[in-house]
């Protein structure tokens, strides 16, 4: 297969202290975070909204976890009060509006005063002749191809995009054939107070029982807005990051949200209409960077705590089947902790990896990727940053106790 090298000058359109790749949970907190630091932020985000799979793939329920605390606490005190609980060690799960929390982010970041660029894709990690610790994020924008200085960049995309292109190792899905959870797209339905005709498209699949279903299970919440349904019972197989996999997952998500819908409609939901499909497919796992250390099975399982400590969760394994079949590998924690060196990827300087992507087994990313844990990564990355810049020192050789105190000043609480 042929390939072509880009040789073209590009505009440097902006700097700053930091720019974060990717405004999902991760990148939003850690983006705060570096800001209430003092540092000038920018966030690149490819869609036109903030909040990742919570916004975009409609995934709109915070997955249960019992560390509320840092800014993911004051997301739920200042968007669900009533949700908020009495102590960050009480688990909740609260499900959420998308389009309130889109909003809310929006005019969140912007009294944070970070700088959000939407509609901004990353392309490439630039090292320019002369510079010593800037770098440069090539990015594909509405006026063309530009690109951001920063001293620190914060990969928060989800795929590891940023520092695979750095030079960083990484692997993708179970260690025994590389296939990664399936895919899934949620949607909502709304009661109408009165019976609503099902609608089956002529390429959609009849489902007449809960064994033919894709999750071979019926998994939805009706926990937020009264006569609000969230559903979460489509499943594709493929991974992601693959541009195959992803096209597949979009149309064959789709259709199966149609059929799915349908069998609600007979079974049980006769008034509900479907209200809302996201406009992506939801994507659970892709890549894993390899770091300067791996969280692994064994660490989630024995709730294994570290002196590096960045964030805690007791989210349960929760492996979709790679195999894209019914069924799910579902354990209980009791709770553990993730250690700062999974963000630092081996043989990289100045990009540091937040959120589903860091380094972890297979295993072990099936319980810390969902949403309340990258929030608290995310925060850790942020003020990390920070510190390797106050510092003038490589990311992995911060100060981990004035990381502590920095986010104990922030509010973050951690278990000992």
């Amino acid at each position: 297969m042929s390939t072509y090298a880009l040789h073209k000058e590009i505009r440097v359109r902006d700097k700053a202290d930091i720019v974060v790749v990717g405004g999902g949970p991760a990148g939003v907190a850690a983006a705060i975070a570096a800001a209430r630091c003092g540092r000038k932020v920018i966030l690149l985000e490819h869609s036109g909204q903030l909040g990742g799979m919570g916004t975009l793939g409609n995934v709109s329920v915070f997955m249960g976890v019992g560390n509320v605390t840092g800014i993911y606490r004051e997301l739920i005190a200042e968007t669900l009060p009533d949700k908020l609980p009495s102590h960050h060690l009480e688990s909740i799960a609260p499900q959420f509006n998308p389009f309130v929390i889109r909003h809310y982010l929006n005019q969140k970041l912007e009294k944070e005063q970070v700088q959000v660029w939407y509609h901004a894709s990353f392309v490439a990690l630039l090292q320019g002749d002369g510079l010593t610790r800037s770098r440069a994020v090539a990015v594909n924008t509405r006026e063309g191809l530009v690109a951001v200085e920063a001293e620190v960049v914060l990969d928060c995309t989800g795929d590891a995009r940023v520092a695979v292109d750095a030079g960083a190792k990484y692997h993708s899905g179970r260690e025994s054939d590389g296939l990664t959870q399936p895919m899934t797209l949620m949607f909502m339905m709304t009661d109408t107070g009165k019976p609503v005709k099902p609608y089956l498209p002529e390429d959609g699949y009849y489902y007449e029982h809960v064994s033919d279903l894709p999750q071979g299970r019926k998994l939805y919440w009706e926990r937020g807005e009264k006569g609000t349904l969230l559903v979460n019972m489509t499943r594709v197989k493929g991974n992601g990051a693959k541009i195959e996999d992803i096209n597949y997952a979009e149309k064959e998500s789709l259709r199966q949200a149609f059929s799915v819908a349908h069998y609600l409609q007979r079974n049980g939901f006769e008034n509900y209409a479907l209200t809302h499909i996201p406009g992506q497919v939801g994507v659970r796992e892709t890549n894993q960077i390899v770091g300067r250390y791996t969280l692994t099975e064994q660490d989630v399982t024995s709730g294994r705590r570290f002196d590096d400590v960045v964030a805690q969760t007791n989210y349960e394994i929760d492996i979709h089947s790679p195999d894209g079949k019914s069924g799910t590998d579902e354990r209980k924690v009791s709770g553990y902790d993730i250690p700062y060196r999974c963000l630092v990827p081996e043989g990289v300087e100045g990009v540091l990896v937040a959120g589903r992507a860091i380094s972890a087994t297979h295993v072990a990313m099936s319980s810390m990727r969902v949403q309340a844990t990258c929030y608290a990564m995310g925060q850790s990355a942020g003020v990390a940053a920070s510190l390797a810049i106050e510092q003038q020192c490589d990311l992995a050789d911060i100060d981990i106790a004035r990381l502590h105190a920095v986010l104990q000043a922030q509010d973050v609480v951690f278990l000992k």
